[in-house]
């Protein structure tokens, strides 16, 4: 029997992203995490992705106009979300919308790469829009309408905030952040969206999937839970005591460990500088203080590097942004990456169906509801 958890188990062949849990490396399409971090955009790896290879200016151009003119989502989507109770979590609102999405689609039960990739351009665009309004819609303000101008970055933030101009530097935080957790090769919410392909289901059905399973704490929720954690720290001075406490009572601490990485995860290295510089230009570096302080306990006490998601939660905090959209945020940039592995899925098909290992009881026989005994209580 193999270890719990299928680690360490192959389960597919894919050219979409390489992990390197030895060395901590993250490759897209050969290209390394920090060499597209450090130039690239995220339309640009959005291309990289889908197609295989970096953009020409002609490419991105007609893919980033792609976009810009399907950022909107229909009308009866946004009346049905003035109906959800405002209480309402918003991965529950992103995961009924995104199901909702296929029935306003043209191409929603063709299956052709061709209508494929328009269903992924107008998912990957209308993510974020769906993500803003909801925060507006439960929180009374008018709704903002998505720009058809400036990167999806850019938009986000414009339509989070009301309507306001975002600065330059939140706008490449964000970006970078998205290029970061775009793909992460067969993580549970990319295996789930590729299970459900594998039956030939349609696009959205299989992102549906791929949200339903980010949503879980030990997944895309684990940066939320960061942020809950440095809140309830409160100051630099009381990290040592919280940790302890969390330590005698052998809680995970959120956002630390892998189970790939065996050293540092890549995309932390990128996240924590980004929370360092932003706390510096805010004047204020207390989360990132914060946050290196666990980082340096968690390292000497449970030899553990922090992930993708332990930074990410300052990251966020810092450009103003609802904690409860952390994890929705996450699914607008890994969309682009479940949409190329469910490309990649339709291409060359074969259903996905592992087999258990049996280790109940054998050779019982039935008895008589009346004859019937019992040793322990029915669950």
């Amino acid at each position: 029997m193999g270890k719990g958890g299928l680690e360490d188990v192959v389960a597919a062949e894919s050219a979409i992203c390489a992990v390197d849990g030895t060395e901590g490396r993250l490759i897209y399409h050969g290209y390394d995490i920090h060499d597209l971090a450090e130039h690239s955009t995220f339309e640009e790896v959005i291309h990289l992705l889908w197609y295989g290879h970096l953009p020409s200016k002609e490419e991105l151009n007609t893919l980033t106009k792609a976009l810009k003119t399907n950022r909107r989502v229909p009308d009866d989507v946004i009346k049905a979300m003035k109906q959800f109770p405002k209480d309402a979590l918003p991965m529950e609102v992103l995961r009924t919308t995104v199901s909702m999405l296929s029935m306003y689609d043209a191409d929603a039960e063709d299956n052709n790469r061709e209508a494929n990739i328009r269903k992924a351009i107008r998912l990957t665009a209308q993510l974020p829009t769906l993500v803003a309004y909801w925060d507006l819609v439960r929180n009374g303000k008018e709704i903002v309408i998505p720009r058809e101008d400036g990167s999806l970055a850019a938009n986000f933030l414009y339509m989070l905030s009301g309507g306001k101009e975002p600065d330059e530097v939140s706008v490449k935080s964000l970006d970078i952040a998205l290029i970061l957790h775009a793909d992460h090769e067969l993580n549970a919410s990319t295996f789930a969206a590729r299970v459900a392909a594998a039956t030939l289901t349609d696009m959205h059905s299989a992102i549906t999937a791929g949200i339903c399973a980010l949503k879980g704490p030990l997944h895309g929720g684990a940066n939320q839970e960061v942020i809950k954690m440095l809140i309830a720290m409160g100051s630099l001075a009381n990290v040592e005591s919280h940790l302890d406490k969390m330590f005698e009572k052998h809680e995970k601490v959120m956002g630390f460990g892998h189970r790939v990485y065996k050293t540092e995860d890549p995309r932390a290295s990128h996240l924590r500088k980004m929370s360092e510089e932003l706390g510096k230009r805010a004047g204020d570096t207390k989360w990132f203080d914060m946050s290196y302080k666990i980082e340096q306990i968690v390292k000497a006490d449970k030899g553990l590097n922090p992930n993708v998601d332990f930074y990410s939660a300052s990251v966020y905090y810092m450009l103003g942004i609802p904690n409860d959209l952390y994890t929705p945020i996450f699914a607008v940039s890994r969309m682009s990456g479940w949409a190329a592995h469910v490309l990649e899925q339709y291409a060359n098909n074969r259903l996905i169906r592992p087999r258990a290992e049996y280790i109940g009881e054998m050779d019982l026989k039935y008895v008589d509801i009346d004859k019937r005994s019992f040793s322990h209580s029915a669950t």
